[in-house]
């Protein structure tokens, strides 16, 4: 068999006489053919990044532009693939595990093997957290006050899928955006038609994920302009640090939530004369993770003595810490329009009457499968994905559809989550591995 014949430059040449190597005549060479999968975008200069987020929230050490130092474009516009194209993606923040029992992880022989076997898991979930901060710097320079929450969450969903390369299941978002604001704590992201301006007293939480085939990044911060509420933010940032640096194999759960419940209570807000203690958010939890199952298993509450004190942490399982603080009552209840929405996972078959029950979950298994969607996603033109659907896949008329499914549990909403009225909510919230020789927060980055 021979290969690569267009690249063979011919030494002599043979005329339709028979006559070998006239020396008056050129050799001739065929030209080459580009190679396939070439790189077709331009890196930037490599540059210091140097612009400061336009809100609080955020570590001093937080840059809107932090991208630029790989070679990045401000806004980024090249896929976060091309610009580590030949590179290794960047690692998260590696911690021990918590337990001395596990100290001999990190230097155990056994313990590197196990992590080789599972590094190109590590490398997928290293992919998606280097989308999720580009896109988070993204979405961090231009939250400012004045916004409509709508083009927020469209600017932001865009530049996911432009940095991830969206291509339907494969890889692209991983859930709506969330930009709950003030006394409403998760799952709220504008339907259509819906105008909210932020505004310079909102407290707003910005929760949205990356998917690589089927691994999610599930991170979150708190944007807030006004200066009053930066001890509720750090109450939260600093509870969820705590979650992390606690948490690690063979950890008791119910541990990791006392902890948190005790760093989140230690903090204060004063908000017009009076003092409201921070609160954490029963019913709100951290959650593991799973292929293609934002909520998998096993949950980390909140507070001390809400799950089984035997139920541990283990070798090779992601997670979800993030903890919710409330200047509230400090337990949410489901209130407001739903706008987010779930597959439910390893749902049975379960017959369908109506055809257009048919076609929306058709619709849904191909262009979300179980990862969560939301209206506004089945509204636009290409039906939530472009390369699934081109500009053909928009749903009209499907809301009697969508509540047949979820009438019959296919489909699970999930409501706005609110404390009471006239109260504010924070939320961080980062991924970690449990890897074999230690723990790696691969959400981390310079901003929280």
């Amino acid at each position: 068999m021979v290969a690569g014949c267009e690249e063979f430059e011919v030494d002599e040449m043979i005329d339709t006489n028979n006559n070998v190597g006239d020396p008056t005549k050129k050799k001739r060479k065929k030209k080459k053919k580009k190679k396939k999968g070439s790189a077709l975008f331009q890196l930037a200069e490599i540059q210091e990044p140097s612009e400061q987020p336009p809100h609080r929230g955020l570590l001093p050490t937080a840059f809107t532009d932090a991208h630029v130092k790989y070679g990045q474009t401000n806004p980024p516009t090249i896929p976060v693939s091309e610009v580590f194209r030949g590179r290794e993606f960047p690692k998260g923040e590696i911690q021990p595990h918590a337990l001395e029992s596990q100290s001999y992880r990190e230097t155990s022989a056994e313990c590197r093997a196990r992590e080789l076997m599972s590094e190109d898991l590590y490398k997928k979930l290293r992919e998606g957290a280097e989308i999720h901060r580009q896109v988070r710097n993204f979405a961090q320079s231009i939250t400012k006050p004045g916004i409509q929450l709508a083009d927020m969450c469209t600017q932001l969903e865009n530049k996911n899928r432009e940095l991830t390369q969206e291509r339907g299941l494969e890889r692209g978002i991983a859930f709506p955006t969330g930009c709950s604001l003030n006394h409403v704590a998760a799952h709220y992201t504008p339907n259509c038609g819906d105008n909210t301006v932020l505004s310079f007293d909102d407290v707003m939480k910005v929760d949205f994920g990356v998917q690589i085939d089927g691994r999610i990044i599930d991170s979150a911060w708190t944007v807030a302009f006004n200066p009053r509420y930066d001890p509720l933010l750090e109450a939260v940032r600093d509870a969820t640090d705590t979650g992390l640096r606690t948490s690690g194999i063979d950890v008791r759960i119910c541990d990791v939530s006392a902890a948190i419940q005790e760093a989140m209570e230690s903090y204060e807000v004063e908000l017009d004369g009076t003092t409201y203690p921070v609160k954490p958010i029963r019913g709100l939890n951290g959650h593991s993770m799973g292929h293609y199952q934002i909520h998998a298993a096993k949950s980390v509450p909140l507070v001390k003595g809400a799950c089984e004190e035997s139920i541990r942490m283990e070798e090779g399982e992601v997670y979800a810490i993030e903890t919710f603080g409330s200047t509230g009552r400090g337990y949410v209840v489901e209130d407001m329009e739903c706008s987010h929405y779930l597959k439910t996972f390893d749902c049975p078959h379960i017959p369908l009457r109506m055809q257009s029950s048919k076609r929306l979950l058709a619709h849904i298994n191909k262009t979300f499968g179980t990862l969560g969607f939301c209206r506004r996603w089945l509204e636009r033109d290409d039906g939530g994905s472009f390369t699934v659907h081109g500009n053909n896949g928009k749903q009209e008329k499907y809301m009697g559809a969508l509540k047949n499914l979820c009438d019959v549990g296919i489909i699970n909403p999930c409501p706005p989550l609110c404390d009471i009225k006239g109260s504010y909510t924070a939320q961080y919230e980062h991924t970690v591995i449990m890897r074999p020789t230690c723990k790696e927060v691969v959400s981390r980055g310079d901003d929280y």
